[in-house]
Parts: C-alpha cells; structure tokens; sequence
C-alpha cells in the first residue's frame, strides 16, 4: 500500500504512540523525497505546544468529559481563573466518574481535549498559567 502511494517512509510520534513504517528497500528516489516530506509534516503536526504554563495531564485511560452531564455548561473555558483542588474535568474509566482537580491557582490558557474524547496515562488536558505569588 505504501509503495502504491508513493511513500518509502513513515514516522509518527504522539505523547503515547510510536510508529514508523517502512518500505522495501528498492522504493525510487520520489517515494523517499514523498516518504521525507510528509514526515516534516507530520512531526510539526504531532509537536506539543512550547508555552510556559504548567500541562495538567490526564491520571489514567478513559474518557474525558469537560462538563458534569450532557447539557450542562463546562467545568472550565479558557480564561476561567481556578483554584487548587477545583475539578477541571472528568475521566470515566470503566464506568467509573474520576473527577480530574488542579493542583495549583492560575488561569486555564489552552484546552487539548474535546468532550468525549478518549485519553490516554499522562496525555495533556490543558495548560494553566499559574498565578504569580
């Protein structure tokens, strides 16, 4: 299938996924010029965010739901200002309800997830900007 695309190579790295496929070694030079240019892509595409902040990460594997029960409004938007311990979200793991808290005060800057999303151990969930003490 890769030959019949045009690609000799191809890398893909998330925060929880490696994966790198390669063709038979007799692919021609395009395919490899294809296979090296949607690498870039992908990796610039895959790359996290480089802001300051602290990343609130997910604790388990589940599903993450940014508001309490369907039709209500969202635990927090971005600007939101939050306070240690307040819940930024749930993880539903096997039926389970995991309400997700903050460990700091600050400012919700970026939001990652989508309600109803599928998360996996350590993916980013947000990123606050901590207040200054």
């Amino acid at each position: 299938m890769m030959g019949r695309g045009g690609i000799a190579e191809l890398q893909l790295e998330t925060t929880t996924v490696k994966l790198h496929l390669r063709a038979r070694e007799d692919a021609d030079d395009a395919a490899s010029d294809a296979a090296r240019t949607a690498q870039v892509a992908l990796a610039a595409a895959a790359a996290p965010p480089e802001a300051e902040g602290i990343v609130v990460t997910a604790p388990m594997i589940g599903t993450f739901y940014r508001t309490p029960a369907p039709g209500e409004p969202t635990f927090v938007d971005v600007g939101d200002a939050v306070e240690p311990g307040q819940t930024i979200g749930i993880i539903e793991a096997m039926k389970i309800m995991n309400e997700i808290p903050v460990e700091v005060a600050g400012v919700i800057a970026e939001i990652y997830v989508a309600n109803g999303q599928p998360v996996e151990y350590g993916q980013p969930l947000l990123r606050l900007e901590p207040h200054r003490q």
